[in-house]
């Protein structure tokens, strides 16, 4: 492969981190001539740092024999990534540019579900017999670390069948007594994961026992590989990433966004618009049936804005905390009695609050007739009754919405903010107009 010194001739000046910025940018070909640009060293760390997607849009600008290259600078289960971006009839080709210990162990991973552990982890990890002294196993060690494996920070302790029988650290090892066994010094039983664990709940694992790998065992305990934690920074970014955008009131999204084509967008966006826009004919119910009420006091129709948008806020703020609490694990299922009790309190003061301010603006700014403004503070009750009212309730479907999802099995991220705001809007309308009937029948109505 050729390569310049860095930044000379490059698109613009262009070299590494600005590279990198305006990747998204450029089209393949200037990707392709801008990463030729970059020094061996540079490039390599570059390419590295791409993801999945990024480096399959790369090597497929560059010629056949630069392309086994990169692929032979992946670890196995990067280059899984790689090829699980890349369609079916692709995937052989570039299978063959591997060589023939890399192939067979990127196959194995891609016999896993993308999104499991068997999936993320990587085969390469360091292993020792639990009758080896200390001495043999670091020498072992010496060997094995030439092989590119995944990381030494853990030793991994195997029995002849391949299970999992402990685990010693580096250090540890490294400070052992030598006349000691590999076995006197392990950790027995150290915390594992199965292949078939879903990616969330391996990040879970990593996070709660501040691990800087975890190992992947089958259900024989035999163990499979590792997940080390720049794996899961990855999956933690992807998870969050798309749990935003479902909030948002999308389907995730599967690529950049300036990678989607403009139908894919479409076709991402359209289905929970549809769903929103077909809900809000339900506020239009609503206020239809509330029509003659609208018409002796089309004063009311003048704080319908405030009044629901106050509710959907609220719904929309309970729903954001409560489904970002689920995913760090900070709330599970038998939680939601004690965030129920949480958000009455809450939607009751913000209520409270919320119903002042309503009421002040009512009684300083009058709006009306000089027959509504007769009875003004009649009107600034229903208005401030009705925002404690609806605030209060927008809380609590906001919070028990994720709960219900997460019971039926539907990810708690659906419950998202334009979701819970449209709801929020129907029953907001109901609320306002039933308070305005009991309070302002023989006056206004």
């Amino acid at each position: 492969m050729t390569a310049a010194e860095p930044g000379a001739g490059a698109p613009g000046g262009l070299v590494g981190a600005e590279l990198l910025d305006a990747w998204p940018l450029l089209d393949r070909e200037e990707k392709v001539e801008g990463f030729r640009l970059l020094s061996p060293a540079e490039a390599e760390d570059f390419f590295l740092g791409l993801d999945a997607l990024a480096q399959a849009d790369l090597l497929a600008g560059l010629p056949p024999a630069e392309r086994q290259i990169w692929m032979r600078q992946l670890a196995p289960d990067d280059a899984a990534d790689l090829l699980q971006t890349l369609s079916e009839d692709q995937r052989g080709a570039y299978l063959a540019l591997l060589d023939e210990r890399a192939r067979k162990e990127v196959v194995a991973l891609l016999a896993y579900a993308e999104d499991d552990a068997g999936g993320l982890m990587s085969p390469r990890f360091v292993r020792v017999r639990p009758d080896m002294s200390v001495d043999e196993a670091i020498a072992y060690l010496r060997r094995q670390a030439r092989e590119r494996v995944e990381t030494i920070y853990y030793v991994y302790v195997l029995d002849g069948a391949q299970r999992l029988l402990g685990v010693v650290s580096f250090r540890e090892l490294f400070a052992a007594q030598p006349g000691l066994t590999v076995r006197d010094v392990m950790h027995a039983e150290p915390v594992r994961v199965l292949a078939d664990l879903d990616q969330e709940s391996v990040s879970q694992v990593i996070a709660d026992h501040d691990l800087a790998a975890v190992p992947v065992v089958d259900r024989e305990g035999r163990m499979q590989g590792i997940v080390t934690v720049d794996d899961i920074v990855d999956v933690v970014r992807e998870e969050a990433t798309e749990d935003i955008q479902k909030i948002g009131g999308t389907v995730a999204l599967e690529a950049p966004y300036l990678h989607v084509g403009l139908l894919a967008m479409v076709g991402k966006r359209l289905p929970w618009l549809s769903v929103l826009f077909v809900g809000q004919f339900l506020t239009t119910a609503a206020m239809s049936y509330f029509e003659g009420e609208m018409a002796r006091a089309l004063v009311l129709a003048v704080f319908i804005p405030l009044i629901i948008s106050s509710g959907g806020n609220s719904g929309a703020q309970a729903s954001t905390l409560v489904i970002r609490a689920m995913g760090m694990g900070e709330v599970r299922l038998r939680d939601w009695w004690r965030v129920l009790q949480r958000e009455l309190g809450v939607g009751l003061v913000l209520g409270l609050v919320l119903g002042a301010i309503g009421l002040a603006r009512v009684l300083l700014w009058p709006a009306g007739s000089a027959q509504t403004q007769k009875h003004e503070l009649l009107l600034a009750i229903t208005v401030a009754t009705s925002l404690v009212w609806i605030v209060l309730w927008g809380a609590i479907v906001g919070a028990m919405l994720p709960f219900l999802l997460r019971r039926l099995g539907f990810d708690p991220a659906s419950a998202s903010a334009p979701f819970v705001a449209t709801l929020s809007d129907v029953t907001g309308i109901v609320i306002y107009f039933s308070v305005a009937t009991v309070l302002l029948t023989g006056t206004l109505l």
